[in-house]
């Protein structure tokens, strides 16, 4: 029997539809677009052209367009789940992952067997960080695929997050059982091995990568655990050709990383940007549309993963307690695990109101600050490990400010303000900033005057202390320790015969390495001692057995210095150019001893080497701090309380006046702004 025109227009259709997928996969656009154009000209509402058509449009990189053509496809078609699916991988590459979810959504009810779309299902809810889902959906991605690499890959990643390290690290080796050179599996294992401080596994993973791909976005990744484990050659080496990465726009390293190894706050800026660009590639629609707030109270809202045991909370539970209840309402909130520590809940008692929003999503936590019409919203964590940034890129509040948790810019336009001091941010630093510099009047770190130290003090031998000598010390964290500093430590030791440096143990490679680096200096390994993680209140108490604390650069002892100061240790610093390499100074201006501030190694070098070597001086110098410490700024937090108060009310006074975020500086003795 003859074909009908139809049937015969239709043969046709789907022989040039076939064409132009032909072309299409091997990616010969340029050869399919004009069989699609055709296609659509005779039959506009041809649902596979469309939907194709608007595949290679947003390859062409014209989104609008695919989305429109998509779009027309699902109009025609809506059980089309295919066409759902292509969707939200276009909505995930825009960076709108709530849309794209629902996409996603769509295909999976529609093809409950999509392996595919479950796994960007997941991928979405990664990017929105609701983790327990997105494992589900990976999941159910395997269970259709049990062979399927990249849900594996996406499940060890929603477990790390979630702190299930070892499920994580099953799930990148089943990834590299099936595909032993997989690069993005072997970053991934050296990810989750570096939180659970397996450091020398994760270089290992990390390096093999980089092996395998020198040209990998995180091929810098390994970075921090070379800084973690003080691995000195190796620092260096994996940081060549840094700056020429991060000057070119790529988000070749976590900011932070960058903190804790370059004293050049441009190079902090960009990386802050291209980190934000990449980790953020489109804004929310804000929540906050301009409205202003009439409260009886400023609203104020701290958010951090670290109220529990952690520095942060160390540092800034009396400044809770403190708050002045009659001018502001005070809420916390939570995305960090609850320890059931008493720091915890005095942290909690502390606030008006406490938000255990640990198991939300970055949305729903800016959703609910939204509902709770915040003033200020203050970010705690910045760029700093389990932050979660993207809960003020939905502009929730009106006023945003970053403090205290990341000592540098967020290098974003949804902070509104930094809060610091004339030391670590003087206003000739703006450039280097995204956000406005509000200078507080003394020192930005707040103290708690409260903190608890133990009554016993171990004996020196107890701490694996000799009996006798000098006692250098310096308990910052192992990866600011860095190699110019240590040469000096080293010198110091040699000078001083007898002398210890006591440090804390990390992590056994970090020990490991020091002692070998101290070995290739002529000194005896032994006479590096490392003291174990202890109780707060424990580890101060042990402060009573040190001489002199040295300082790190470029990223200053920060909550460590002011713990010696507090317990009457001399810290002897080098200020550096930027914010984390600045905190020492401001420290020691604040507590009255500018005279242990150096601006170079050299100086600062003599001035270790001289109190060492002078008892009287060094006598000297902690009977001031002993007279200075309950007389200065530095843990007056009451005073500290007035300026931050008064910060925060020329924050809100700006605002409310419908004023742009502007620099500025809190009076130091009223305890209001000029």
């Amino acid at each position: 029997m003859a074909k009908t025109v139809a049937e015969g227009q239709a043969s046709d259709l789907s022989q040039m539809l076939g064409r132009a997928m032909g072309f299409h996969q091997r990616g010969q656009l340029a050869d399919a677009e004009p069989l699609y154009r055709q296609i659509l000209r005779i039959k506009p509402q041809h649902v596979e052209a469309r939907h194709y058509f608007g595949i290679l449009r947003f390859q062409q990189g014209r989104a609008d367009e695919a989305l429109d053509l998509i779009a027309g496809a699902l109009a025609a078609k809506p059980d089309y789940a295919e066409a759902h699916y292509n969707r939200g991988n276009i909505l995930a590459a825009l960076g709108r992952f709530e849309d794209a979810l629902a996409s996603f959504t769509d295909a999976v009810v529609l093809q409950p067997d999509y392996a595919e779309a479950h796994h960007n299902h997941g991928n979405a809810l990664l990017k929105l960080r609701r983790m327990e889902e997105a494992a589900a959906s990976y999941e159910r991605a395997l269970a259709l695929q049990p062979r399927y690499g990249e849900a594996w890959n996406g499940l060890g990643t929603a477990l790390k997050e979630l702190k299930r390290h070892a499920d994580a690290l099953e799930c990148y080796d089943r990834v590299l059982a099936l595909v032993p050179d997989q690069p993005n599996a072997l970053y991934n294992r050296g990810n989750a091995l570096k939180e659970i401080k397996r450091y020398d596994e994760s270089l290992a993973s990390y390096e093999k990568a980089r092996r395998l791909d020198p040209n990998h976005p995180d091929k810098f990744g390994g970075l921090d655990a070379a800084l973690a484990v003080c691995d000195f050659e190796r620092t260096e080496a994996m940081a060549a050709g840094l700056n020429a990465e991060l000057a070119a726009g790529k988000a070749s390293v976590t900011p932070f990383t960058l903190v804790g190894f370059c004293d050049d706050p441009a190079l902090h800026l960009q990386a802050a940007r291209n980190f934000v660009a990449d980790r953020m590639p489109a804004r929310p629609v804000p929540l906050w549309a301009g409205e202003v707030y009439r409260h009886d109270r400023i609203r104020l809202a701290y958010l951090s993963s670290d109220l529990q045991t952690h520095a942060t909370a160390f540092l800034m539970a009396e400044l809770l307690e403190l708050h002045d209840r009659a001018r502001f309402e005070v809420h916390a909130f939570s995305y960090g695990r609850d320890d059931g520590s008493d720091m915890r809940r005095r942290i909690a008692k502390a606030c008006s109101t406490f938000h255990d929003v640990q198991r939300d999503s970055d949305a729903a936590i800016a959703q609910k600050l939204r509902e709770h019409e915040i003033d200020i919203a203050v970010d705690l964590k910045g760029f700093t490990q389990d932050s979660r940034p993207e809960i003020l890129a939905y502009r929730p509040a009106p006023v945003q400010v970053g403090y205290l948790g990341y000592p540098g810019t967020i290098g974003a336009d949804f902070l509104d303000y930094i809060l610091a001091d004339a030391t670590v941010a003087p206003f000739e630093h703006a450039p280097f900033y995204a956000e406005k510099i509000v200078q507080l009047p003394d020192c930005y770190q707040v103290n708690d005057r409260k903190r608890a130290v133990s009554a016993s003090t171990p004996t020196r031998s107890d701490a694996g202390l000799p009996d006798v000598g000098f006692v250098f010390c310096c308990f910052n964290n192992n990866y600011k320790i860095r190699k110019p500093v240590f040469d000096i430590w080293m010198r110091l030791l040699a000078t001083a015969p007898g002398s210890v440096l006591w440090l804390i143990r990390d992590n056994d490679g970090a020990a490991r390495n020091l002692r070998n680096e101290a070995q290739a200096r002529g000194i005896d390994p032994a006479r590096l001692v490392f003291a174990g993680r202890a109780t707060l209140a424990d580890h101060l108490a042990r402060h009573r057995l040190a001489d002199l604390f040295l300082d790190t650069l470029p990223y200053n002892a920060h909550t460590t210095g002011s713990d010696a100061l507090w317990m009457g240790v001399p810290v002897v610093s080098c200020q550096g150019n930027a914010f984390a390499g600045r905190v020492g100074a401001s420290l020691l201006t604040a507590v009255g001893l500018p005279e242990l501030v150096n601006q170079n190694l050299a100086d600062y070098e003599a001035l270790a080497l001289r109190l060492a070597g002078d008892p009287g001086m060094l006598r000297g110098i902690r009977a001031t701090l002993e007279s200075n410490r309950l007389n200065q700024p530095l843990f007056d937090t009451d005073r500290f309380r007035r300026g931050i108060e008064a910060a925060y009310q020329r924050m809100w006074q700006t605002w409310q006046r419908g004023e742009a975020a502007q620099a500025f500086r809190v009076d130091e003795i009223r305890g209001r702004p000029r």
